[in-house]
């Protein structure tokens, strides 16, 4: 593999967690194997890897374009990376209402709906790690 699929894979499990990266792993297909590399060294290899702006803020411009262009699939799993981004909830919020105003109230309200259902399951399973370890 080259150095920016390994750069990629490092950045990728810094951002979405390895139980995430681990179980995608695990799914690969011979299908889609050359398109995960691909994702791998291309998104996470270089513009997740770049130094140019925080991952706080590419969260925030990750999520919103994702909303903006109706690609409402990845926006649960961009969610859950904010715990490792630095992107607050209220940063979320932020970037959803500029979708509102310049992609359409329709994909920020889809979008927020995601959120509102994502936070409330990475609520959820806080509170119940915080009473196996109590």
């Amino acid at each position: 593999m080259s150095d920016r699929f390994d750069i990629g894979m490092r950045v990728r499990r810094e951002v979405l967690g390895d139980e995430h990266v681990d179980r995608a792993e695990a799914a690969k297909s011979d299908i889609d194997t050359p398109f995960q590399d691909l994702i791998t060294s291309s998104a996470w290899g270089t513009v997740w890897a770049g130094d140019g702006i925080s991952r706080r803020d590419r969260s925030m411009l990750t999520l919103a374009l994702l909303a903006a262009t109706g690609n409402f699939e990845e926006i649960p799993m961009h969610i859950r990376a904010t715990t490792r981004t630095g992107a607050s909830r209220q940063d979320v919020l932020e970037a959803f209402q500029h979708v509102a105003i310049y992609a359409g109230v329709p994909r920020a309200n889809h979008a927020l709906k995601l959120a509102k259902q994502t936070y409330a399951e990475m609520d959820a399973k806080s509170d119940r790690n915080e009473g196996v370890s109590q």
